[in-house]
């Protein structure tokens, strides 16, 4: 689904806020006197149907880029259904893999499930228990860290060689949305490559149904190059100075202004968000909308806060928010840290069929 006409001036206004900011600190810097350059970093790559400039780290955008935006499938962000019974089984093989995290960029990932980042989304309620079984298909020792158990972490979470493979189960008793990830040592390092993803525990007693159910995981990539002549890897350094080079919702920078998510005029959309860092907050804001319910911190045991206009989402933290939409039109959903907007942390939410987009 290509996003054409109005979306230019949608996200125009998007970034304005932005622009600004970067006028007053150029402005600021001229009258000090400061005439050092400014290091290059990745801007947004966008729908090249969109009046926005096509641009990836250095500022260097490969011939194919548009070709390779247009050939690849985006995550998908939709809910998978609930298993039936009290056992879910997850059977995850890790691997080494190459990725593409935005159009023409290439970066070497440990992934859960050659699943690349993030790994599966799992589904279960509360009450299920789940069987884990870990393979180790990877060159170094990996783990499995749930934010969502209860369970000695010397037990469940220790390192499987390369080649090993082990199981182990736990109850899901808090109704919420959490993290998973590796947890083997340096733990930077390990979520940094892309070992992350989400897990849903729905409570017992069924929460307000909606019509859309779509879960973000968002990230940071730090790279040891540019990733375009031949794949990047992790700088460790960046890492530890949060210097991010994209940052991104499901592993893919701007994979949602490419390929919107869609809802209908009058439906109430669920946004299941994990922030998996290994750093950075995502500050969850809809553009023209409000998060009509926000159960913060994703936990589900309580009443949702009402009428929210932003939450901080935490590092290694989780958020579930209802958005109505009544008009028809595209809603940018973003993290309200404009610095990662402008590294790809930002999609569209399609409500109907605006006037100059296609409608599939």
């Amino acid at each position: 689904m290509m996003v054409k006409g109005m979306l230019g001036l949608v996200l125009v206004a998007v970034f304005a806020a932005t622009a600004a900011v970067l006028f007053s600190l150029d402005s600021m810097a001229a009258s000090r006197g400061d005439d050092k350059p400014a290091a290059a970093t990745p801007a947004a790559v966008q729908d090249p149907n969109v009046a926005l400039p096509l641009a990836s780290f250095a500022g260097q955008v490969p011939e194919n880029a548009e070709e390779l935006a247009k050939a690849r499938e985006p995550y998908d962000a939709t809910l998978p259904p609930l298993q039936s019974g009290d056992l879910v089984r997850v059977n995850m093989t890790l691997k080494d893999m190459t990725v593409e995290i935005a159009p023409g960029v290439k970066y070497n990932t440990w992934a859960f499930d050659g699943h690349g980042a993030p790994g599966p989304i799992i589904h279960v309620r509360e009450g299920q228990t789940v069987e884990m079984k870990l393979t180790n298909g990877g060159s170094i020792p990996h783990s499995i860290d749930f934010h969502a158990a209860r369970i000695a972490p010397d037990r469940a979470f220790r390192d499987a060689q390369p080649g090993e493979s082990f199981t182990f189960r736990f109850t899901a008793k808090d109704p919420g949305v959490y993290m998973y990830h590796c947890g083997t040592k340096p733990v930077l390092a390990h979520i940094a490559n892309g070992m992350y993803g989400a897990i849903i525990v729905e409570p017992k007693k069924s929460l307000p149904k909606v019509d859309n159910e779509y879960v973000l995981v968002g990230s940071e990539w730090y790279m040891n190059g540019d990733g375009i002549k031949e794949p990047a890897s992790l700088d460790m350094a960046k890492a530890r100075a949060r210097m991010s080079d994209w940052v991104t919702f499901n592993g893919y920078a701007n994979q949602y202004v490419t390929h919107p998510l869609t809802a209908k005029p009058g439906e109430t959309t669920r946004f299941w968000i994990v922030a998996a860092g290994p750093t950075s907050n995502v500050n969850f804001h809809v553009v023209g909308g409000m998060l009509d319910r926000a159960w913060v911190n994703g936990g589900l045991t309580n009443l949702p806060q009402t009428g929210v206009q932003t939450v901080i989402v935490p590092a290694g933290g989780g958020g579930v928010f209802d958005v109505k939409i009544d008009d028809v039109g595209l809603y940018p959903f973003v993290s309200h840290a404009f610095a990662d907007v402008d590294l790809g942390q930002v999609g569209l939410l399609k409500v109907g069929n605006p006037p100059g987009t296609m409608s599939h």
